[in-house]
């Protein structure tokens, strides 16, 4: 029987509702006693609490094996999610040890002996870890524990803890670093509940980007998170402020979290318990608040921001994903929030080359903190001048008769800028490539001066007449080499096998009137609407400039799109040609006139059922083409509707694959590496296995579900939580034979039950947590590729 995987989903809630006080549990535990040691490579490395669900101990860092943590975990989950540390900044190696010792201290020391951690409570006769994942330090003679690790919290709360004034939560720096990160929530003594950035090294905190509003509610206000899940701010007057209730998820079937991730988010993490061995649904954390849910639009008076100086952060599903700008690239592409830098030598007032620089035009991307000089009722090309002769301007902004100069390092940058344009301040000659060395350069000025001496003495030595013959040769050969060279150039400007059309810039910005109108924009580019002409008639196209791509040279740039061009089906978009000149990086496709499946699935009207039917096929078709059928595969890894186009017949047509490869590995859509958007992206990205196409798979799977139903996988401000994520409510539908709740008033769907049950099922096995349990797209059309896996082909069994 196959478990099913339900992916990373965020459900973002708004739930106000008054909530139960904090019960009293009853809590049962194994003591550890004086003179008990703990070692990271001994006999006892950690001991679990009594119902297994914690455990306490060393734990060795997933970035380097050799430092270990002393840590308490979940003991039961995949991965074994690390809920509080006592040494995050300062990991110990072998050789440490934690001991209770014989006058009641419990103290960790290093391999050296110096001692990293200790609670400063003395006279503890034993320790204990509790089911509530709780450790303790208590004596017989005290009803109340002496130290707990509820009390000296790290980035994370559990059920039945409580964060009381003067107490923060610290987020960790990076996932798997866990040194004091980039943001703190602060329960403060005035009754105010504050989310704020941090200043690192000093740990001093910026503006807040969240709060309760709730100063001067007392000084007994507590964050608190009872042990039904509910997560409130307690205020001093008996008032409760809901934070979130979870309620839905009960304590039999979830274990609970409430994190401070790395990123900023205050997230309240679900995960289903096993029942009889087995797992409810499958295993992951499932996000099911986010504090804020949009933390990429709350900028900061200080500091860079959510993301670093010079990126700008792009808010999807309610998480931030920092990217660069055009021309920059990330300082450390495993910590994307440390931002960017110029990818050229950017300009300078001593020497102040102004015609050696260019402004390129960006889209829906604002830098608001990061003014200098303002200009009134002033016209586009005047603000362009303005900032072209300004050595410190590197970023214009124009909109509505004002110009805002910005200048570097740029902070909190955002997705925005509605009705403006922005103008990025780039070298004219392509200083972000590579150049000949200067030897190389030495060189070639050293051999054509020896030839100039070489030519010269001739002509001072010899006669008039034989000046004369080899004046003429030396012309003729330069005559005949520049020829060679404009031939092999202009061959190559034109086409590039199987009739891929290599544009230029200027070609592409006639097409476009100056990349004027914007069909839409995500993290490969953005894409503009253009008008190629024809002898007798003209061609619409879509143009796509990509963002900074793999660290590829112009020829790897061309193979990868040559290899795209190859690809010819009718159920992906064609690929007309590319443009490879100087900075740019520009493909151009065919023009979908009907847009993405998003507005036809998620609009004001259903579609009807043979409609999604043809389009689902489509998509399978086109999937199995690039799985199976290609030369090379190419496996997509970012399957979802916005990238599925409908042509005028309303053909589904696959968009942007290929581009995975095109891509940096920086580039990915989250903080972890993971291609992808969240929502769609398979389990096997979030553990250290190998990628296969049947992440596609899974991705197709979810998006199927979407077209069943006609909803968005996960939706926003669900008043209700069963069905708030399609993948777990239609499991539900599925197991309970509720198909008609799934579809609605959908009548035409309903009669056409033969083919509802099929296509769920198959969503259903597409979404399975083990990859090799789901299907390939070949498999889930059938021998002639007219529909979807029957069952005189076989039988799915889904638990």
């Amino acid at each position: 029987m196959a478990s099913l995987a339900l992916s990373h989903h965020l459900i973002p809630f708004a739930l106000f509702l008054l909530t139960r006080t904090l019960p009293a549990t009853a809590q049962t535990y194994t003591n550890l006693t004086q003179g008990t040691t703990l070692t990271p490579l001994g006999p006892i490395a950690s001991w679990a609490s009594p119902s297994g669900d914690f455990a306490f101990g060393f734990r060795p860092l997933d970035s380097n094996a050799s430092l270990f943590l002393l840590a308490i975990w979940f003991n039961s989950t995949n991965p074994q999610t690390i809920v509080w540390f006592a040494n995050g900044d300062h990991p110990v190696q072998a050789g440490s040890k934690l001991e209770l010792t014989s006058d009641g201290q419990l103290s960790l020391t290093d391999q050296t002996g110096n001692e990293i951690w200790n609670p400063g409570v003395r006279s503890s006769p034993y320790a204990a870890l509790l089911d509530t994942g709780n450790l303790i330090l208590s004596s017989s003679s005290s009803s109340s524990p002496l130290w707990q690790s509820f009390s000296s919290p790290t980035d994370t709360l559990l059920p039945g803890q409580v964060l009381t004034p003067g107490l923060n939560l610290f987020s960790r720096f990076m996932d798997s670093n866990f040194s004091t990160g980039r943001f703190a929530l602060a329960a403060q003594t005035d009754g105010n509940l504050v989310l704020y950035p941090v200043a690192l090294p000093a740990r001093n905190f910026y503006h807040a980007y969240w709060a309760t509003d709730t100063m001067g509610s007392g000084s007994n206000s507590t964050l608190v998170f009872d042990m039904s899940g509910d997560l409130y701010h307690a205020l001093t007057n008996g008032t409760k402020i809901n934070i979130t209730s979870t309620r839905t998820y009960s304590t039999e079937d979830f274990y609970r979290r409430a994190t401070l991730d790395v990123d900023g988010v205050f997230t309240v993490y679900i995960y289903p318990k096993k029942v009889s061995g087995k797992a409810r649904w499958g295993e992951n954390w499932t996000a099911v608040t986010n504090i804020p849910p949009d933390i990429c639009t709350r900028p900061t008076d200080v500091g860079s921001g959510v993301c670093g100086f010079n990126s700008f952060c792009v808010l999807e599903n309610e998480r931030p994903d920092c990217r660069c700008p055009l021309s920059y690239s990330f300082m450390d592409s495993a910590a994307k929030f440390k931002g960017c830098k110029p990818d050229f030598k950017t300009q300078t007032c001593e020497l102040d080359e102004p015609d050696s620089f260019e402004l390129e035009t960006v889209s829906g991307v604002d830098w608001p903190n990061s003014d200098y000089e303002h200009y009134m009722q002033v016209g586009e090309q005047s603000c362009r001048s303005l900032c072209l002769s300004d050595c410190m301007c590197a970023v214009a902004v124009f909109r509505g008769g004002e110009c805002w100069k910005k200048k570097l390092p740029l902070s909190n940058g955002m997705e925005g800028n509605d009705g403006g344009k922005l103008f990025i301040k780039v070298p004219k000659n392509n200083a972000s490539f590579p150049r000949p060395a200067p030897t190389t350069i030495l060189a070639m000025e050293r051999n054509n001066r020896s030839t100039l001496i070489l030519v010269e003495s001739l002509l001072l030595g010899g006669s008039g007449f034989l000046n004369l013959i080899l004046i003429t040769a030396i012309f003729a050969m330069v005559y005949c080499y520049h020829n060679r060279v404009l031939k092999k150039l202009d061959q190559g400007t034109t086409t590039l096998g199987l009739n891929l059309r290599i544009f230029s810039y200027k070609e592409l910005e006639e097409a476009t009137k100056g990349f004027s109108e914007e069909l839409g924009s995500g993290s490969f580019g953005a894409v503009y609407k253009g008008l190629l002409p024809a002898s007798k008639s003209t061609t619409s196209i879509a143009v796509k400039k990509l963002h900074r791509l793999h660290e590829d040279s112009e020829k790897e740039f061309t193979n990868e799109v040559r290899s795209i061009g190859q690809t010819h089906h009718k159920n992906l978009v064609r690929l007309f040609g590319f443009c490879n000149e100087g900075t740019h990086r520009i493909l151009v496709y065919e023009y979908m006139c009907n847009g993405s499946l998003t507005n036809f699935l998620f609009g004001s009207e259903r579609p009807s059922w043979n409609k999604r039917v043809q389009v689902a096929m489509g998509i399978a078709r086109g999937l199995a083409y690039l799985h199976d059928e290609c030369s090379t595969q190419i496996i997509h890894c970012d399957i979802k509707p916005q990238n599925i186009l409908l042509d005028e017949n309303l053909i589904a047509r696959i968009s942007d694959f290929g581009l995975a490869k095109l891509l940096r590995t920086d580039q990915s859509r989250t903080s972890t590496g993971i291609r992808g958007t969240r929502g769609y992206v398979a389990p096997e990205w979030f553990r250290n296995t190998v990628i296969t196409a049947k992440v596609d798979v899974y991705s197709f799977g979810v998006m199927l579900l979407e077209i069943i139903c006609c909803r968005k996988n996960l939706e926003a401000g669900a008043g209700d939580e069963d069905t708030a994520v399609l993948t777990y409510w239609a499991y539900d539908c599925y197991n309970e034979g509720s198909l008609d709740l799934l579809v609605g008033n959908d009548e035409e769907a309903m009669a056409d039950m033969r083919m509802l049950e099929r296509f769920l099922t198959v969503a259903i096995w597409c979404i399975q947590e083990e990859p090799s349990l789901r299907p390939s797209m070949k498999k889930i059309l059938n021998c002639d590729g007219s529909g979807f896996y029957f069952d005189s082909c076989g039988t799915v069994v889904v638990e």
